[in-house]
């Protein structure tokens, strides 16, 4: 009997990544990503066992980099023979999706219709699932969304305290997203605690260049720190986070400008890379950082700071913490951003292990505080292992 395997696609503002997994034991077979998609100098990197490829591609659209993909993975393997299904990942998903579906025209009318909340991105989605539609027609496609982990929220939790008509005629209250990141690391973090989902307070910290905390109590999401956009909530790599809501007017007219052009500062040009000068990258503003560097130095001590503060807010509607799970590029690789983090949060009691930490915990089951400390680990993200048992799942139910 031939595997049945997964094919995976995230198509984002500007690339597409994909992936071929075995739904069942999470193995990656292929993964690659199209970057710069709408530039002429887009660019595909493809990794195949010990096969690595980089080679230019031009200017093409999302649906020519669909099909590069698939000549590309065709060219190098016969795995496209066993896929049985595609799974997507799609960012919004609006208040009608709260888990996985299988891919219908019904379906992707409502993704059509959750454009305007993230133009950035569903696009993208769209573009993908009918590409793949066209190429194989006859091949179920899921939708795996970024919101719908957050639909659990609570109507405290997920409004604004704006008029009620907003919300009720243009969809204004607060998503979420990062969704199935979050739901992935608190499962695994459950696991290695040998404890039941369902009993357990996380915060989950995804850190990258996108960041976002969620408070997630017995495996549901209660709150979440990005919100109608992902532009709210924490500092991150160029998007500002939280900032004071007259922003927009005050800078707009002191600008000469419109508000899209506000926005698309806070967007673009703003977090580690606004504070910093330099770069959005952590790991060159440590590098800055160390040879002295203090917009550096600053950058890297405001995004501590202001993670920390949330990760204390959103103790409130858990009522305990029974770990703390960093992930993301950030979250599982940079070692003084996580003890400046749990330095500030002290006062929950949590307590670094200096040698676990430096180890990401791993000599300690993930976990990088001390015996007598509150829980904080160290947990690797796989988005693409659980969107591909997503699909899987809803293929054969």
């Amino acid at each position: 009997m031939k595997d049945e395997l997964v094919l995976i696609l995230n198509c984002g503002s500007s690339s597409v990544k994909f992936a071929i997994l075995h739904p069942a034991v999470g193995n990656t077979l292929v993964e690659g990503i199209i970057r710069r998609i709408g530039l002429a100098e887009s660019d595909l990197h493809y990794v195949f066992g010990a096969k690595e490829v980089n080679h230019p591609l031009g200017h093409i659209n999302y649906s020519q980099a669909i099909e590069e993909i698939i000549k590309t993975i065709r060219q190098s393997s016969d795995y496209l023979d066993n896929i049985v299904v595609v799974g997507h990942r799609v960012v919004h998903g609006g208040e009608r999706f709260t888990s996985s579906v299988i891919i219908d025209s019904a379906v992707l009318d409502a993704i059509r219709a959750y454009q305007h909340l993230a133009p950035l991105h569903n696009p993208p989605n769209i573009a993908g699932i009918e590409a793949i539609s066209r190429i194989f027609p006859h091949l179920p496609q899921v939708a795996v969304f970024d919101t719908a982990f957050h639909q659990t929220m609570p109507d405290y939790a997920y409004l604004y305290a704006v008029p009620d008509r907003l919300y009720k005629e243009y969809d204004v209250r607060r998503y979420g997203f990062h969704g199935t990141s979050h739901r992935f690391v608190t499962q695994e973090a459950a696991k290695l605690l040998n404890r039941s989902l369902n009993e357990c307070a996380f915060v989950s910290a995804h850190l990258g260049n996108g960041c976002s905390a969620a408070a997630v109590k017995n495996g549901k999401s209660v709150d979440t720190t990005m919100g109608l956009t992902p532009l709210e909530g924490l500092m991150m790599g160029t998007r500002s986070g939280d900032i004071d809501p007259g922003f927009h007017a005050y800078m707009a007219e002191q600008l000469k400008c419109d508000v899209k052009e506000v926005t698309r500062i806070l967007n673009h040009d703003s977090g580690l890379l606004g504070i910093s000068g330099k770069t959005s990258d952590m790991c060159d503003l440590q590098k800055l950082a160390d040879a002295g560097d203090m917009r550096a130095q600053l950058a890297r001590a405001m995004f501590s700071y202001r993670l920390a503060k949330y990760v204390a807010a959103l103790a409130v509607p858990l009522g305990r913490i029974d770990a703390l799970i960093f992930t993301g590029g950030i979250g599982e690789n940079d070692v003084g951003i996580r003890a400046e983090v749990l330095k500030w949060l002290n006062i929950l009691g949590f307590k670094i292990d200096q040698k676990s930490n430096a180890l990401h915990g791993k000599n300690n089951h993930a976990i990088i505080t001390q015996k007598n400390s509150t829980v904080a680990m160290v947990i690797h993200t796989n988005e693409e292992f659980l969107i591909a048992q997503d699909a899987f799942a809803l293929i054969r139910r």
